[in-house]
């Protein structure tokens, strides 16, 4: 009787496992991707935060224009180095009310008001109202009508010339007639009774004076230009220069600074200042928080435990399977050369000589060891800093001799 065999049953694809599945894809699950991409994401919330925190720092005013610590084109560099290297001139920067009251009131020192227009009209009251030190020179870059007034009374403002225009000084002012044409356009001043102009334009009216009181003279410029990076090597303006701003041993040069803020020009707000208060708090109370939870989940030692080794190993096992290794690879030099080299060490220290640093020096081991010997020293010499052995015979008798040397010199 014949039967058939029942199909063979098959089972719902849905309840086969995932990895037997043909069909079946490979999931990433949200944890396999936070563990693969959390220190990537770390790194770059970390540049964010940096890259902010550098953008919200505030701008310093000291690569400005005719800033003597700038090289770039309206800075003043090169006139500032020129003079410190060559002509021996100390030059420092001012920038609050006291420290251009305390560069007025000293001696032999040239004051340069590079930007007078900075100051208020009430710190130009009281600069003008300190008394100079002597031999002292006070040099007014294009000033307004308020520090004409303060500083040169009786001098006004006529005319602006063109700043790139080459004047002659046709004046007796010493350094303008050592300097010849220069670059001197700008505001032109007619003078007061007891003014010496210099570099005169059609009408008469001049774009650098100079009034003198006794020891303290002041000089007024109607440009700036002469003085920065890029145009102090044109016509005369490098010994016009140094020649207004050497004369003395210091040089002082007013700094605006326009980060501070003023009623009228209130400063840019850093980031800093966009952060609420509260926020510093609540800042440090996260971080108190990460720390207890560091101390909490930290890991604690217990106490030292000590441990057996798996198996110890005799000193004459290790000696055996170095020799076997030197045999192996021919390195009779190798093997010679660790020897003398350890013949050598117990022997200085047979007859006391100093070796702390490696080898004992050849010449007093030898003779050393011939005088306790009684042999040659050259013998001895041949023993401990020959040649390496031809063979392994020669490397046997070299050992050989080397102990019953080591043996004599300890018991002679």
């Amino acid at each position: 009787m014949t039967t058939t065999a029942p199909p063979p049953a098959t089972a719902d694809p849905a309840e086969l496992p995932a990895v037997d599945r043909p069909d079946a894809a490979p999931r990433t699950t949200l944890r396999t991707l936070w563990r693969r991409w959390r220190w990537r994401l770390v790194a770059v919330l970390a540049v964010l935060v940096v890259g902010a925190m550098v953008a919200g720092i505030p701008t310093s005013s000291s690569s400005g224009p005719l800033d003597p610590r700038s090289g770039d084109p309206s800075g003043t560099r090169a006139v500032d180095q020129i003079l410190r290297n060559t002509y021996g001139v100390t030059s420092r920067t001012a920038t609050t009310e006291s420290e251009l009251a305390a560069a007025l009131r000293a001696d032999d020192t040239t004051l340069v008001l590079t930007f007078p227009a900075e100051l208020t009209e009430q710190e130009i009251t009281r600069l003008a109202a300190i008394p100079r030190g002597a031999n002292s020179r006070l040099v007014l870059l294009d000033p307004d009508h308020s520090a004409l007034n303060a500083f040169a009374p009786g001098v006004s403002g006529a005319s602006y010339v063109p700043e790139s225009a080459v004047v002659a000084p046709a004046c007796t002012l010493p350094e303008a007639a050592n300097a010849g044409a220069a670059e001197l356009g700008g505001e032109s001043y007619h003078l007061g009774a007891h003014d010496v102009g210099c570099y005169p334009d059609a009408d008469g009216r001049h774009s650098v004076l100079s009034r003198t009181t006794d020891s303290r003279q002041v000089i007024v410029l109607g440009s700036r230009r002469m003085f920065t990076n890029e145009r102090l090597d044109h016509e005369g303006n490098a010994a016009l220069a140094f020649g207004l701003l050497g004369a003395h041993h210091q040089l002082v040069w007013q700094l605006p600074d326009h980060a501070v803020a003023t009623p009228d020009a209130p400063h840019d707000k850093t980031i800093g200042d966009l952060v609420p208060a509260g926020w510093s708090w609540g800042a440090l109370q996260l971080l108190f928080a990460a720390l207890l939870a560091v101390v909490w989940r930290a890991r604690r030692l217990g106490p030292v435990l000590s441990e057996r080794l798996p198996a110890v190993v005799r000193a004459s096992e290790t000696t055996e399977g170095r020799a076997r290794l030197y045999h192996r690879a021919n390195a009779r030099g190798h093997a010679a050369e660790t020897l003398r080299h350890a013949a050598r060490r117990r022997t200085a220290t047979a007859l006391g000589l100093p070796h702390t640093s490696g080898d004992p020096d050849p010449a007093a081991l030898t003779e050393a060891a011939a005088a306790r010997l009684g042999r040659p020293s050259a013998d001895l010499q041949q023993l401990l800093y020959g040649p390496a052995p031809s063979d392994d015979a020669a490397l046997l008798r070299l050992a050989d001799d080397l102990d019953d040397m080591e043996w004599q010199v300890r018991q002679p």
